[in-house]
């Protein structure tokens, strides 16, 4: 009798990986890693094409999650919302911070970053580190969303413009 095992993601499931974004599970493969036999999720990531590959028993550890539930999508948009963290730490502190938030792969902390360097970016010139952050951060955002409302990415870019700058 052979044991059946059961993963938390299944081939053709959508799911997150920190810093990489959404992505597709391809396939379910077993690998030799020093000799012992071990299952990974091959993950194709959407923003790039790459292709990732996770241990199953290490997923959750490692940050792979499902993507955003509805709700937590608009919990996400009343971050947005919400008024801005200023920062008074130097600018390398406060960029550490934030990118901290945005390793950790939470669309939670993905919106604060987004929320407080747009904000910055209104009150003075953002350095290129702090561009980027802010274009990887939006980016995420995007993309996340979109996959788990359905739509199009540039209709949640719109929404985000709307809540950001009050267009």
């Amino acid at each position: 009798m052979s044991a059946e095992k059961f993963y938390d993601f299944i081939v053709g499931q959508k799911a997150v990986y920190p810093c990489h974004g959404v992505g597709t599970i391809e396939n379910i493969e077993k690998c030799s890693i020093g000799g012992a036999q071990q299952d990974f999720y091959v993950l194709k990531i959407h923003s790039t094409g790459a292709k990732v590959m996770v241990p199953t028993r290490a997923a959750k550890t490692v940050g792979l999650r499902s993507v955003i539930s509805l709700p937590d999508v608009e919990k996400v948009f009343q971050i947005l919302k919400s008024p801005s963290k200023k920062s008074t730490a130097t600018w390398n502190r406060r960029f550490r911070a934030l990118n901290d938030k945005l390793n950790t792969g939470d669309l939670v902390e993905i919106a604060e970053v987004l929320r407080d360097l747009s904000s910055l970016s209104s009150d003075k010139e953002l350095s290129f580190g702090e561009k980027k952050m802010l274009e990887r951060a939006r980016n995420m955002l995007v993309s996340e969303i979109s996959v788990a409302r359905g739509e199009e990415k540039s209709v949640i870019e719109h929404e985000l413009n709307h809540i950001l700058f009050a267009i």
